[in-house]
């Protein structure tokens, strides 16, 4: 079986922009729990297998992650990729993985004995795969820096914006959440904004 290339990855700078042009605009304001919103999102979110035509059928395996931090693990729930994704009948494997986000301080007062995300990527994906990612930003951050987020071939970015008084590390102005997402559009990134 032939590898099939990464999708954007692969594609000249031209054919990156004209697929990227094709996603859905990102929300210029977070959206209020009550509004409806982020539904009316998930739900005229323009997948990659869709725009690019692809039947998946090349790749030799499909992968979905799921990854967030430890403390909410009772809040990460998968079932919208099974109930959204155009999967065109094809099996995916599935992976809930938590990351526990350790500053630098922290990191020199404790033993760290825990594998990061590009790591668990590096030896569990291949190129050749189609990856599919949700993760919070600090996760996208780390894959940034340590060059891995190209071996993800779609992207639900969860950035949760601080709210007015709120002093949260975890949480960042909507600005910055913005910046994100359009640095990832511009690696070439097939990056959604994630309400979850």
């Amino acid at each position: 079986m032939v590898a099939a290339p990464r999708k954007l990855f692969g594609y000249s700078s031209d054919a990156k922009k004209a697929a990227l042009r094709n996603l859905e605009d990102v929300l210029l304001e977070p959206p209020r729990a009550s509004s409806g919103k982020s539904r009316q999102y998930l739900r005229r979110v323009k997948y990659l297998p869709d725009l690019m035509g692809d039947s998946l059928e090349s790749y030799p395996r499909r992968v979905f992650i799921d990854v967030g931090l430890a403390e909410k693990e009772g809040e990460r729930k998968s079932d919208w990729f099974h109930k959204n994704y155009p999967t065109r009948n094809k099996n995916f494997e599935m992976y809930k993985i938590n990351i526990d986000m350790i500053t630098a301080e922290e990191a020199s007062t404790k033993e760290v004995s825990q594998i990061g995300m590009s790591d668990w990527l590096r030896k569990n994906v291949k190129d050749e795969e189609f990856v599919v990612m949700k993760a919070e930003t600090e996760v996208v951050e780390e894959m940034i820096k340590r060059d891995t987020i190209g071996l993800v071939d779609e992207l639900f970015l969860e950035c949760k914006p601080r709210q007015k008084q709120e002093n949260n590390r975890n949480r960042r102005a909507y600005w910055e959440c913005l910046a994100l997402y359009g640095m990832l559009r511009d690696k070439g990134v097939a990056v959604h904004q994630w309400w979850g």
